[in-house]
Order: structure tokens, then sequence, then C-alpha cells
């Protein structure tokens, strides 16, 4: 993994700044209950109508500030998964013509093909997602904890059940197919070596 950081390192500002943003964007979102609590318990209750007017302006600023946050966020992030997979094509081409016609056959050119096209693209989308969600998600999670129990304290207690259950299920999804990964790549191997061998058949 080590080995693979070493492309990113052309796009440290971009590395930054999305998962930046995309906590500016969380953080909006997190105000949203406030606003909409103060809506109900100063606004309706008191039948304050240009309060609830206002508020609902406020809601309406939240939603764009935290649109443009959003796209911002996915604009560097994009921007950083894609020059990343260029790099790492660029590098893995230069290490292919390294080999010598033992190591091509000892290996394949199937696997070869596989490598330089459908893991180098998932390894780009895996960049992209966690430039995306590796701070938003674990930032999203126990912000709207914080946010529940300064709203209702015994609603909250949910929250506080929920998030360990989900993070047990989702690391044993995790655990179940990383296994079934390998085996997934394998046959996209032997794909690829049966249309290259058909091909010379419709030539």
């Amino acid at each position: 993994m080590k080995s693979l950081l070493i492309y990113l390192k052309d796009y440290k500002k971009e590395t930054i700044l999305a998962p930046l943003f995309k906590m500016l964007e969380a953080s909006f979102e997190l105000l949203v209950p406030l606003v909409m609590a103060a809506v109900i318990d100063v606004g309706i209750a008191g039948e304050d109508r240009p309060y609830i007017v206002k508020m609902c302006f406020v809601l309406i600023a939240l939603g764009l500030i935290g649109l443009v946050c959003s796209i911002t966020a996915q604009y560097y992030s994009a921007k950083a998964a894609a020059g990343f997979g260029t790099d790492v094509r660029h590098a893995l081409f230069e290490h292919i013509q390294k080999f010598t016609f033992t190591d091509m056959d000892m290996i394949g050119s199937s696997t070869l093909i596989t490598r330089m096209t459908s893991d180098v693209n998932q390894i780009q989308a895996g960049v992209n997602l966690v430039l995306r969600l590796f701070l938003r998600s674990p930032f999203i999670v126990f912000g709207a904890m914080i946010m529940a129990f300064t709203v209702d304290a015994k609603a909250a207690v949910i929250f506080v059940v929920v998030i360990p259950l989900l993070s047990v299920i989702v690391f044993g999804i995790m655990l179940i197919t990383m296994p079934l990964y390998k085996k997934v790549q394998a046959g996209l191997d032997r794909v690829l070596l049966a249309t290259k061998e058909m091909k010379p058949l419709r030539d």
C-alpha cells in the first residue's frame, strides 16, 4: 500500500481539500436537525411565522452551501484519483516492459492485461472513494450521535446500540468478501485468456 501512495505525491492539495470539503458538507448537514428543532420549539410552538420563514431560509442556505462543498470535494477527489490512476498505469507499463519473454509466459498475458485495466481501475475508484468517505463517514456517524443527544437524549440511546452493531456487520461483510475477490480476479483472467484465444478464429 505504501508503494502506491507515492503516486499521490503530485496531488497533495487535492488529497487534503477533498476530505476537508466533505467534512464541511457533513457539518452543514448536521446543523439541519438543530434548525428543525428550533423551528418546532420556537417558531411553531410560539406561532412565530417570521421566525419560521427565517429558519427556512437558513435551511436553504445550509443546503446550497453543502451542495457547493460536495461538488468541490467531488472535483478534487476525482482529479486526484484520475491522476493517481494515470501515474500507476505508466509505472506498471514501464515495469512490464522490463520483463523477459520467460517472465511474460510464466505470468500470462491475460493476467498482465487484467492488472493494467481492471485492477488499476478498481484502485483508482478506491482512492476516489477513500478521499470522499474516509473522514466523512465516521464524522457524520459520531456527529449525528452527538446531535441526537443534543435534541433528545433518550432517543439517542438507539445510536449507541446501532453504531457498534453496524460496524460489526460491515467488517464482517469485508472479511467474507475479500477472499471472494481473489476468485473473481482469477475468473477474469480466464475470461481474458479465452477471449484472446478466440479472436484469431474470428479474424
